[in-house]
């Protein structure tokens, strides 16, 4: 099972869909131009039936094979959000709104996931049912889990659910894949920090707040290097150090720090946490000081079943030839939600020599298209044959 000759075909069609998409960025779950565009087409298609305003805005189609009294319930999503981000690749279908940008190729990702509705809309070459899944706020919103709690795969009988995303710097149309953990655990903090402000030329009649913090960066780093064992992964990064003052002389009776954990264990999640507020407060306490620690966690972390991977990884390799391994990567992914609630997997598509996604000068590479579209198809193809 090669590329397809018909995503070949259609891959004029699918390329204006995926420019449009990037033309007209959305945030969110502000998506609506999207999720209609989206829905329009899936009606166009014949899905035999659309639903809109799933998790907000998000969009379901559903495909019946040739029967659908045998045979599995299968969900495919992809992500339709963009990033607060100003475009920087002097395309002629760059952005046309300030300030919002498709640079984690969500476009891309949406498209291709259309492009595999139609196939499978006009083709129905399967025993069982797909379920096509356009996701909003992925890029922080929790989209997936919004989904997820309004019902979506016990509405739609979900039995399994499979995600892609694109990948830069691996070639175009090869596919990555790893059973597990896979993408990281996404925790914030807030460090108030409030000591005894004053005069910078008498820093002994103060508490100094700029001091107590700067021991708190450097100690919350011991997290890493002598808490969690150092087989583990954990990154604990203090992104913002905000005081009171912006004047030379004055020591600020307030900061405020800001940071991000990242973890790919449960057990080293919850140490993580601990270990972050007990430094804190501890360390403020030791210099007269008082630090109040707001943790808040995000995605969890995101773990491809056994089974379902390894199917993954045989459809990607008798459409590219090879299915590589991929690395554990410490960025978060909130189809994470989706998989602690049904088995399934996630793998990477080469995206060739870009930019990195997240940075204004990314674009989706429209090349990996009929790859992309090809996968897709034959996850439904090859697991429900008809």
């Amino acid at each position: 099972m090669p590329i397809k000759n018909r995503f070949a075909e259609l891959l004029p069609e699918i390329t204006e869909w995926r420019r449009d998409i990037h033309e007209n960025p959305e945030l969110l779950f502000d998506t609506h131009r999207t999720a209609g565009k989206v829905a329009g087409l899936l009606r166009d298609f014949g899905c035999d039936e659309v639903v809109e305003g799933i998790g907000r805005t998000g969009v379901v189609g559903v495909i019946k094979g040739k029967s659908d009294t045998k045979g599995k319930v299968i969900g495919l999503r992809a992500d339709m959000d963009a990033l607060p981000i100003i475009e920087a690749t002097g395309l002629p279908y760059a952005s046309k709104t300030p300030g919002k940008m498709h640079a984690c190729g969500h476009d891309g990702h949406t498209a291709m996931l259309l492009g595999a509705a139609k196939y499978l809309a006009e083709t129905r070459n399967f025993d069982g049912t797909v379920v096509v899944i356009f996701q909003p706020a992925e890029e922080g919103g929790g989209g997936g889990r919004e989904m997820c709690e309004d019902g979506m795969m016990e509405r739609f009988k979900i039995q399994e659910v499979y995600g892609m995303h694109n990948w830069p710097g691996v070639p175009v149309g090869t596919f990555a894949i790893r059973p597990g953990a896979f993408f990281a655990a996404t925790d914030q903090f807030e460090i108030d920090i409030e000591g005894k402000g004053g005069h910078a030329a008498k820093p002994h009649e103060t508490i100094d707040t700029t001091v107590v913090a700067s021991q708190i960066v450097i100690a919350l780093q011991t997290i890493a290097s002598r808490n969690v064992d150092p087989v583990s992964q954990v990154v604990v990064s203090v992104t913002s150090f905000e005081t009171e003052s912006k004047a030379f002389n004055v020591i600020p009776q307030k900061v405020k720090l800001k940071g991000t954990v990242r973890t790919l264990d449960r057990d080293v999640r919850k140490l993580a946490r601990e270990r972050v507020i007990k430094i804190a407060e501890a360390t403020a306490d030791a210099y007269g000081a008082k630090a109040k620690v707001n943790y808040m966690l995000g995605y969890p972390v995101m773990v491809n079943s056994e089974a379902e991977t390894e199917f993954a990884a045989s459809v990607a390799k008798k459409v590219s030839g090879a299915c590589g391994t991929a690395p554990l990567i410490m960025g978060g992914e909130d189809f994470a939600y989706m998989l602690e609630e049904r088995p399934g997997a996630y793998i990477l598509v080469g995206n060739g020599n870009t930019a990195m996604v997240h940075h204004p000068e990314y674009n989706f590479n429209d090349d990996a298209i009929p790859a992309g579209c090809s996968w897709w198809a034959g996850i439904v193809e090859e697991r429900m044959p008809a």
